[in-house]
C-alpha cells in the first residue's frame, strides 16, 4: 500500500516542485517521520496534498485506497478561503474535531508541518519560518493530542521557539 500511494502521489504530482527540490522530496520526508506510526500513516503522508494540490479527487483516493484513507486525506485537505489566513482557520477548526480512527491524519498534519519548518530552517527561508511560527498556536490548539505523537511535537515546538532561528544558527 506504501509504494502504491508514493507512486500514485508523485504521478499526480507530476512536475510540481518543492521549492527547487521535486515534490517527492516533501512527500518522502513526510512519510520518513510517520514511519514509526505504521503503514496507513506512511500512505496517508504521501496522498496528504493529493486532492489538494492535484486534479485528483477524494473520490479517486477512496477508489483506488478505500474510505478510511480518502476520509484522512480529507481531514487534512485545506478548507476554502480567499487567503491563507481564512483557509487554515476553516482547516484547524475542522481538523480540532478529529477524533478516533481518524486521529491518524492528525500525526501525518503534525508531520507535514515538521517537515516544513525542518525545510524552512534548511534553506534558510526566513520567512516561511515566521509563518509556521505565528500560525503555531492555532495549529497546536487544533491539533495537538497528548500521546498520539510527543517526539514530532517535542521537535517541531522546539523549532519555533521564538529564538530558533538563531538557535540554528540561521542569522550568520
Amino acid at each position: 500500500m506504501q509504494e502504491q500511494a508514493r507512486a500514485f502521489a508523485i504521478q499526480a504530482h507530476g512536475d510540481q516542485k518543492y521549492g527547487d527540490r521535486p515534490y517527492s522530496f516533501h512527500l518522502d520526508a513526510v512519510a520518513s517521520l510517520v514511519q514509526p506510526y505504521g503503514k496507513e500513516a506512511v500512505a496517508i503522508a504521501y496522498l496528504h496534498d493529493t486532492a489538494e494540490d492535484t486534479s485528483v479527487t477524494l473520490l479517486d483516493i477512496e477508489e483506488k485506497f478505500g474510505s478510511m484513507l480518502s476520509a484522512c486525506v480529507g481531514f487534512l485537505t485545506d478548507e476554502p478561503g480567499v487567503t491563507r489566513k481564512k483557509r487554515k482557520t476553516e482547516t484547524y477548526q475542522k481538523l480540532s474535531k478529529v477524533q478516533g480512527q481518524g486521529e491518524i491524519a492528525l500525526i501525518v498534519k503534525t508531520a507535514d508541518r515538521l517537515a516544513n519548518v525542518r525545510a524552512c530552517l534548511q534553506d534558510r527561508t526566513h520567512s516561511l519560518w515566521e509563518m509556521y511560527q505565528e500560525e503555531h498556536p492555532d495549529f497546536r490548539k487544533a491539533i495537538y493530542r497528548a500521546g498520539l505523537c510527543d517526539p514530532l511535537w517535542v521537535e517541531l515546538d522546539r523549532m519555533l521557539l521564538p529564538s530558533a532561528y538563531e538557535v540554528f544558527g540561521l542569522y550568520s
